[in-house]
């Protein structure tokens, strides 16, 4: 809501990263049952309703116990862009970052913030992505200097897999 009026008055509040927990329930599961969400997530199955959204920051939660390091709530002052972070998955961390359909755009922005944390935390030598196939617009990924090292299944899904060098 503030962010909303700041951007009306031409104020373009710091994008910040916070807890998944400060954002309701009834937004994430708004943000998640948004049909364009699914066109690039092939493991976004089922509604998403405010139970939903609350097992999903439980489980991101989490992490964040276990892990030490989990995913954001993304925010640019109090306005909600979406969510991402780094997830463990095995001896590896995984980025991954899930916009509103109309913050799309911020992606990049996002993603270098990001990993400028991943840079200054030595946990962190390098990070993953994975994409699905789906994708088309990799240009961006790649200027930030991930590779593809090949293709994984997860899940049951095919995903293409990039790493970035952090250290």
């Amino acid at each position: 809501m503030g962010g909303e009026i700041a951007r009306e008055a031409g104020i373009s509040p710091q994008l910040r990263f916070g807890r998944l927990t400060e954002v309701t329930p009834q937004e994430i599961a708004r943000h998640m049952s948004d049909p364009r969400m699914a066109e690039h997530m092939p493991l976004l199955t089922g509604a998403w309703d405010e139970a939903a959204a609350r097992d999903f920051v439980d489980s991101k939660e989490a992490c964040w116990q276990r892990d030490g390091l989990g995913h954001w709530a993304c925010l640019r002052g109090d306005a909600y862009l979406g969510w991402g972070g780094f997830q463990k998955e095995g001896d590896e961390w995984d980025f991954g970052l899930v916009l509103r359909p109309d913050c799309f755009g911020l992606g990049p922005a996002i993603a270098r913030k990001a990993l400028e944390f991943a840079r200054a935390d030595a946990r962190i030598p390098y990070v993953t992505f994975l994409l699905p196939p789906t994708r088309r617009h990799l240009r961006p990924l790649m200027r930030l200097g991930a590779v593809q090292t090949g293709a994984v299944q997860y899940e049951g899904q095919r995903f293409l897999k990039f790493r970035l060098e952090t250290g």
